[in-house]
């Protein structure tokens, strides 16, 4: 294999790694918002059963575990912009956007889960909004912090 058939592949391979995030990421993103979503819809439920109002504020935390797939978006720009000039770097990229996917999708999918919580304690409650908001905020920073460090350690 010529060294420029090898240099092309392996900048395939990096620019892939940059999709893999985004696919992680979504998947996480989409069973997050699936399970808030879920508990959203039986808190409604419920709260119309009981007569009282349908609060509309539990579609922020349901939309809350969306921005890692933002995020992923993000990484995967950044990762298409340096394989232009390190494509010989590319085990390096493959890890970033692997690694950086898991961690995306597994903030969302438990932010998800925090935000099923809260959609049903606020529901009951009427109460601890900003709260809420805080926990899910705290879950998010892990995604924050995972785009920030695999900015610091690509070439």
């Amino acid at each position: 294999m010529n060294q420029s058939l090898s240099l092309e592949i392996m900048k395939s391979i990096a620019l892939a790694s940059g999709y893999v995030a985004v696919g992680l990421a979504a998947i996480g993103s989409a069973l997050g918002a699936g399970a808030a979503g879920q508990a959203a819809i039986g808190a409604w439920r419920k709260c119309y059963q009981q007569g009282k109002a349908a609060p509309f504020l539990l579609l922020a935390m349901v939309g809350a575990p969306l921005s890692q797939t933002i995020y992923a978006m993000i990484m995967m720009v950044i990762i298409k912009g340096k394989v232009a000039d390190n494509a010989g770097q590319m085990p390096v990229y493959a890890v970033i956007g692997v690694l950086g996917g898991v961690a995306l999708m597994v903030s969302a999918l438990y932010q998800g889960k925090a935000a099923a919580g809260a959609c049903v304690a606020f529901a009951e409650s009427g109460k601890g909004f900003a709260n809420y908001l805080m926990v899910l905020g705290i879950v998010e920073t892990c995604a924050i912090f995972a785009l920030i460090f695999s900015f610091m350690v690509m070439p």
